[in-house]
């Protein structure tokens, strides 16, 4: 049961938030103004402050509990809404800042999501888990972004 939660968690997580980095760049370049280096730059605080955190809250996910971070990600949800009130004038420490708790809920979801996965099965099938696991993630983003997609499709129109 861990593992199908987990990785319906994973899939439900990447196939959510996936699509907000493709947003926010094209938020930074078209409405901000910023040039591709800068909103890189701009964008970068996200994956390193996951990369920072992620170790750790994989190990508070061995000493805690299993399952605690799929309760708490409801809670970290809450790092996509303060993207949802962005606008021309919105400044670059409150979009950095809002990135930052955006990686923040993203290292204390990814490494307890995989921790559960492999601790819930047996040591010959982490080849197999790892590689479901990555299945989810990747099929997650793939369906963000046809989210996306239909999006800016039905609110921009086609281009002919």
């Amino acid at each position: 049961m861990v593992l199908t939660l987990s990785m319906l968690a994973a899939l439900l997580n990447y196939s959510a938030t996936f699509a907000a980095a493709f947003f926010m760049s094209l938020y930074l370049q078209n409405v901000k103004g910023f040039d591709p280096q800068t909103a890189g730059l701009i964008m970068v605080a996200q994956p390193v402050v996951m990369a920072v955190f992620s170790p750790f809250a994989g190990k508070l996910s061995i000493r805690s509990s299993r399952g605690w971070w799929l309760r708490q990600d409801g809670f970290y949800n809450i790092r996509l809404l303060l993207l949802s009130f962005l606008d021309k004038g919105t400044s670059v420490e409150y979009i950095v800042a809002s990135l930052i708790i955006l990686g923040f809920g993203f290292a204390m979801f990814s490494s307890p999501n995989a921790n559960a996965v492999m601790s819930s099965v047996e040591k010959r099938f982490y080849g197999v888990a790892s590689a479901t696991l990555g299945t989810m993630r990747l099929t997650g983003q793939m369906l963000s972004m046809g989210i996306a997609t239909l999006i800016v499709a039905v609110y921009m129109g086609t281009c002919r």
